[in-house]
């Protein structure tokens, strides 16, 4: 059925009572099954596969990436094709829409994980218990939902803001069950297929799987003699460098510099391929630029000054230069200080956030019986959750991580601020400025207390995991208010979600990120390595860094590029805001570069090309290359990475069991 919604003059005159009172009337749909068994255990694995996913793409880019029509689109095909089978009923409109905001919330929930939590592990060396990490993200994201709720009501029931992400969505599950389901299932066979052929490339070049085909199951280590399973490199140069060793051929260099050591290597990894065609050519091509600009120009040059140099571990083994060495050593500050000062320019350019949220919530509510009640999250129970799930979540955060109590309760009234902040842009923008946020609590509580990197790390990803959370519910509620769903059972799914990423992200960290050695030892020093960089907790590590030591130890040249840096960015931000987006680079993407290994830099920007120019040379709709290019782009990115991730994720597995 078409959408309906109220005009700008209803908006503008109607008191919210007014405006609960019609959606009731004309668009809630009471009597639908929304929250049943099906939906929840379908959007509670969904949840649990999309979170992995999410974890597995994010150690690798650093980015949150989006799961909310990917899981809209596979209910809608599963079930779709179930009830062709006469073996099940087809979800109904609110069952899809409850289980892609469980699986929404799951995906959102590995955000600490790459990034504070892990940090946090990178400053101190100390590993937290698997338990204690469920723990602390579940109260906070709970947390998040109670937050939420009230402001649910004034900005969904009484604002009536866009939340253009959400929106989407409604207008998505609408067209699927309003005569659009072919459209829906060419959609589905599109990221089967993606995904498919993803996962095939992945496991001819996973060793994992490679070994366990070959060794165990076709058992070529006996027959045919070999000692090392054979499988496909995705380091496309890798057959060079071999033919070149054996030949004296020519390697590449740069200043002296063997490419290999700076991370200047072709690689085709297809879950960055579809992570570019996502991000966009804007964001794509500022990566790229920033890996170029640190890896083949400003590298060299600090490597030949000798400000990035091998040294001798404290156990007195010798380490070489290598990318990770260059990021660690130089190239991580001028990052990170690009990334943040883009990030608090573009926040600070839009006062408007800060003004709406304000205004909104200092505006009195409607007086007179509450028309949803039956049907809304109570509102006692925000008012009895919050001050209860703060408390524990102060008391979690001391006990956990050592951050002092009074700190502990001084961050969370800005947190609270912060929150409403990010709401309001995700209303207005689709777009969650939680990076700039954190920083703010960061530095604010570094500036308290300087000596314990836990009192600027952990109460900056409760900011950023609060913030997230609640504007990701929210963003989640809208396609439910515009489709006549209940709220409560919204809220309760959301909850449903919460459990489902964190029982399913955190063993999964575990396995990926640190993996036992031979005598079943767990380091953090696994934590970043060549297949996952982890650029977002190297930038909250970085941050920590610089607020505990300050910039008296870095190289000279790394205080002047940090300056170059600072600049650069605001110029670039500024430059942006001034042409309403078309100015073509992005400072936050430059940073995210130089931290990223350059050769996932380049997939993402082969990514973001192929789909960048598929859709300016098939513009016309209608069309099978317009459905293809245009219309598929985000299925078709969406099967390249949970192809890649799931395989990649499984080759983890069996490593570690062989």
């Amino acid at each position: 059925m078409a959408l309906l919604q109220l005009d700008e003059a209803r908006i503008r005159g109607w008191t919210r009572g007014q405006k609960d009172r019609w959606w009731l009337e004309n668009v809630y749909r009471g009597e639908m099954a929304q929250l049943t068994l099906r939906s929840g255990l379908t959007g509670f694995v969904l949840g649990g596969v999309l979170a992995a996913t999410a974890l597995y793409i994010g150690g690798k880019t650093g980015i949150s990436i989006g799961v909310g029509l990917t899981s809209v689109i596979l209910a809608f095909a599963i079930f779709r094709v179930l009830a062709g089978t006469g073996l099940v009923s087809d979800l109904t409109i609110l069952e899809n829409n409850c289980t892609q905001s469980i699986a929404t919330a799951a995906g959102y929930m590995i955000t600490p994980l790459i990034s504070s939590l892990a940090a946090y592990m990178l400053v101190t060396g100390h590993i937290v218990p698997w338990w204690q990490m469920v723990i602390w993200t579940t109260v906070i994201s709970i947390l998040g939902v109670l937050v939420a709720f009230p402001l649910k009501r004034r900005f969904i029931n009484e604002e009536q803001l866009p939340f253009p992400e959400g929106r989407a969505c409604g207008v998505v599950l609408d067209s699927l069950y309003d005569g659009h389901a072919a459209e829906g299932m060419f959609k589905a066979r599109l990221l089967a297929a993606s995904a498919s052929l993803a996962a095939l490339y992945q496991f001819v070049s996973s060793d994992g799987w490679m070994r366990l085909l070959q060794f165990r199951l076709l058992r070529l280590d006996r027959w045919a003699g070999l000692r090392e399973p054979w499988h496909f490199s995705e380091r496309f140069d890798t057959y060079y460098y071999l033919w070149a060793e054996r030949v004296g051929g020519w390697i590449p260099r740069i200043l002296g510099v063997d490419i290999r050591q700076l991370g200047l290597r072709f690689t085709l990894d297809v879950a960055m391929v579809g992570v570019g065609g996502l991000m966009g050519i804007r964001v794509a091509s500022s990566c790229l630029l920033g890996a170029v600009v640190n890896f083949a120009v400003l590298a060299p040059l600090m490597i030949r000054n000798g400000d990035i140099r091998e040294y001798l571990s404290p156990a007195g083994v010798l380490v070489p230069i290598s990318r990770a060495e260059i990021v660690n050593q130089w190239s991580l500050w001028w990052a990170v200080t690009m990334m943040v000062a883009g990030s608090l320019v573009g926040l600070l350019a839009r006062p408007e956030l800060f003004t709406s949220a304000l205004a909104s919530l200092a505006r009195k509510g409607p007086r007179g019986p509450d028309v949803l009640g039956h049907i809304e999250l109570p509102l006692w129970m925000s008012a009895v959750g919050v001050p209860l799930f703060s408390v524990l979540g102060a008391w979690v955060t001391h006990a956990f991580f050592g951050v002092p109590w009074l700190l502990a309760f001084v961050s969370l009234p800005l947190i609270f601020v912060l929150t409403v902040i990010c709401t309001n842009s995700m209303a207005l923008t689709s777009w969650t400025p939680t990076g700039a946020l954190s920083k703010i609590t960061q530095f604010t509580m570094g500036a308290i207390d300087r000596a314990n990197p836990a009192s600027n790390l952990i109460p900056a990803g409760m900011t950023a995991e609060i913030a997230s959370n609640a504007a990701n519910l929210l963003s989640d509620i809208k396609p439910g208010y515009m489709l006549g769903a209940k709220p409560r059972q919204q809220a309760i799914g959301h909850v449903i979600g919460i459990f489902a990423g964190s029982l399913t992200a955190t063993p999964l960290f575990f396995l990926l990120f640190l993996p036992p050695d031979a005598n079943g030892q767990r380091s953090v020093s696994t934590i970043v390595s060549e297949q996952f960089a982890m650029p977002a907790a190297l930038q909250w590590k970085g941050v920590a860094d610089l607020i505990a030591n300050g910039l008296a130890g870095l190289p000279a040249s790394a205080l002047v590029a940090m300056a170059f840096a600072a600049l650069t960015a605001v110029a670039f931000e500024v430059a942006r805001i001034r042409s309403n987006g078309r100015f073509p680079l992005s400072p936050v993407a430059i940073g995210l570069g130089v931290v990223l290994p350059p050769e996932a830099s380049f997939a993402m920007f082969l990514g973001a090309l192929l789909f960048w120019w598929m859709g300016r040379t098939r513009p016309a709709p209608g069309t099978r290359a317009h459905a293809l290019w245009v219309e598929g782009c985000e299925p078709i990115c969406a099967g390249l990475i949970s192809g890649a991730a799931l395989i990649g994720i499984g080759n983890a597995i069996v490593n570690v069991l062989l």
